[in-house]
């Protein structure tokens, strides 16, 4: 019974490092699975090494994309795929807000006055 007792806070800290680690990482990783085999002729992407892009073809069996950068065509794999930037087209919201506007009276407005305290300081001691 002690020995069990002795292996609870080790199974407790497993359990909070799986919570805490493995978990959002694992939840990342299916994300970006599914933006992977979400991608499309047309979709506009950033690769891992910064360079912007629009996918002209998709080779399934090689794993790899052909990107259309401005007239240049480049061959990359899949997994130098940063992110999707704007594969559809974003519809924008408009807020509207409403702003109440309170007038005081100019009487009851009262003036400051800030006055700047400065020192010179000789730096040729």
């Amino acid at each position: 019974m002690g020995n069990l007792i002795g292996l609870l806070p080790m199974v407790a800290v497993v359990g909070v490092f799986y919570f805490l680690m493995m978990k959002p990482q694992k939840k990342a990783a299916d994300e970006k699975k599914k933006m992977m085999n979400a991608l499309k002729k047309g979709d506009s992407i950033v690769t891992i090494g910064g360079l912007h892009g629009e996918i002209d073809e998709i080779n399934e069996s090689d794993k790899t994309v052909v990107l259309d950068c401005d007239g240049i065509y480049l061959t990359f794999e899949r997994a130098a795929i940063a992110r999707v930037t704007n594969s559809a087209p974003m519809v924008a919201e408009t807020i509207v807000t409403e702003e109440t506007v309170i007038e005081a009276p100019a009487d009851s407005v009262e003036e400051v006055i800030v006055e700047e305290k400065t020192e010179t300081i000789d730096e040729t001691k």
